[in-house]
């Protein structure tokens, strides 16, 4: 009782606005964690409570675009050590959990080459191949049931996953046309990790019992098959575990393969987590909003069937480039519905002697010891830097548009910024862009007809009080984004899927 009045009246963050409850514990922000819609809970206290709301005893969530340059391109801010949950051991830190800046900088650097332009080009062609095999799996649920409702967000996991499979470990988990292992997208316990970020003092005591239970829900199965994934990579070659090196604890080469595989598990999850959930949800959004948004979906198809003279050319270069529209609707689904809805907390870094300068956040001194973050849902769906933030409306992203210009940009970003931002952001565009066009080429959809369309819509009960969210597709906050749906059904495009047909009667 004494400890609730104090962090109400007493606190050096007491001036600050936001429920009640979330000033006197952390619990508050770990109730709506459970319940998945965190994300939504933050857009809602902004609502009532304005820019800079006190999520917790310690915490500070603002919703502008200074709060984001302020907190995220700051080399005085690191991660919250909350991140720490994740640890697989005491010690051992991987790029989401690397709370020092040298280290994670070290770990970065040795990240690039694998992901950067060179690679991506290198890498294209298989995960074509893999396209390929999706288009063609629609195609034989066309044959099979036309106008059968397709669930988008098991194609997109599958195809997803079986991309990282590969450009990870160039290993073929064959998700898209086998059963054996799709398991495996349902083996990332985030909504767990979401719930304990959202309790500081797990990270301060280091939770051991955390990764017992990450290790109980993905089951002997999943650690069987990266254990599988990881020695089919070291069979390559002597020089393999170099190439590695930055998903290790201690950027170390042990000559023993059993310890080595188990110091890179973690980090191997992460990685395959990170490219295939995020991207799922970007997609299956994105799909969503076309199929109820006919003047955007028509637009796009266009541009795309207009660009290209044959399938075959669809792949990166400036034809691609040059599809305006599609890079407009990508960004305007990561605007609507960020694959991490949530908050990414940090907070300011004490120099050798333990003492840390005055923080300045948006105009705003923030006390030594102090959690800040900037909620992405929030951000994205604020008026000031989107106009009717609920409508789906590409146009607002194109160099002639309404709205174009530095607000809308300023608002905007789904990959974070700064030294932490998304080190894959160039790969996750490619591979978006490439998905979508090679799809609308060879099929024309649409909502799937009765109930099964409705998945993935907002339900009444979910909205709130307010209903903007009416034509959202429904994501759940579980620091990235679990989702449903939406079901749609596909028509080949009969002149151009014969070439398709050979490679459907091989896979059946």
């Amino acid at each position: 009782m004494a400890l609730s009045i104090y962090r109400l009246l007493f606190h050096s963050l007491r001036k600050y606005p936001g429920p009640v409850t979330a000033r006197m514990s952390s619990l508050y922000a770990a109730f709506y964690a459970f319940r998945t819609d965190l994300h939504l809970k933050a857009w809602q206290n902004h609502a009532n409570y304005g820019p800079v709301v006190r999520q917790g005893p310690n915490r500070l969530v603002f919703n502008s675009f200074n709060a984001l340059r302020d907190i995220y391109q700051n080399e005085r801010i690191t991660k919250s050590r909350a991140y720490l949950v994740s640890q697989r051991a005491p010690g051992a830190y991987g790029l989401f959990n690397a709370i020092d800046r040298h280290l994670h900088q070290k770990k970065r650097k040795l990240l690039g080459p694998v992901v950067n332009d060179r690679s991506i080009r290198t890498f294209e062609p298989t995960m074509i191949d893999q396209i390929d095999i999706f288009i063609r799996q629609l195609l034989l649920s066309c044959q099979k049931e036309p106008l059968a409702p397709i669930n988008m967000t098991k194609r997109f996991s599958y195809l997803t996953m079986d991309i990282m499979g590969y450009f990870v470990f160039g290993y073929p988990l064959d998700l898209q046309t086998e059963a054996t292992n799709r398991f495996m997208i349902d083996a990332t316990p985030n909504f767990f990790l979401n719930v304990a970020l959202q309790l500081p003092v797990l990270g301060s005591i280091r939770l051991s019992n955390y990764r017992y239970l990450r290790v109980l829900l993905r089951g002997s199965k999943y650690r069987n098959t990266l254990r599988k994934m990881i020695r089919n990579r070291l069979a390559e070659g002597e020089d393999v575990k170099s190439s590695l090196l930055f998903m290790t604890d201690s950027l170390r080469v042990s000559e023993n393969d059993d310890i080595f595989i188990e110091e890179i598990r973690s980090e191997a999850t992460f990685l395959l987590s990170a490219g295939s959930d995020t991207m799922s949800t970007w997609l299956s959004a994105l799909f969503f909003y076309l199929s109820r948004n006919q003047e955007c979906y028509q637009r796009l198809t266009r541009e795309i069937r207009g660009a290209f003279r044959c399938a075959s050319e669809i792949q990166s270069g400036p034809r691609l480039a040059n599809c305006y529209y599609l890079r407009s609707c990508l960004d305007e689904t990561l605007r609507m519905s960020p694959p991490i809805p949530g908050t990414l907390w940090r907070k300011q870094v004490d120099d050798d002697n333990g003492q840390a300068e005055p923080l300045i956040i948006d105009g705003h001194h923030i006390p030594s010891g102090t959690e800040v973050g900037v909620n992405i849902y929030s951000l994205h769906h604020n008026e000031e830097y989107f106009p009717e933030p609920f409508t789906f409306r590409p146009e607002r992203f194109l160099a002639d548009g309404l709205e174009a210009g530095k607000v809308s940009k300023d608002g905007f970003a789904p990959f974070s910024l700064g030294a932490r931002g998304c080190i894959g952001k160039s790969m996750a565009y490619q591979e978006a862009s490439l998905i979508v066009a090679k799809t609308l080429w060879y099929f024309d959809f649409e909502k799937a007809q009765g109930s099964a369309g409705k998945l993935g819509e907002v339900r009444t009960k979910d909205a709130g009080s307010r209903q903007e969210r009416a034509g959202e597709y429904q994501i759940y906050d579980v620091f990235g984004a679990a989702h449903d749906g939406p079901c749609l059904s596909f028509r080949p495009r009969e002149d151009y899927v014969k070439e398709l047909v050979e490679g459907v009667k091989r896979i059946d």
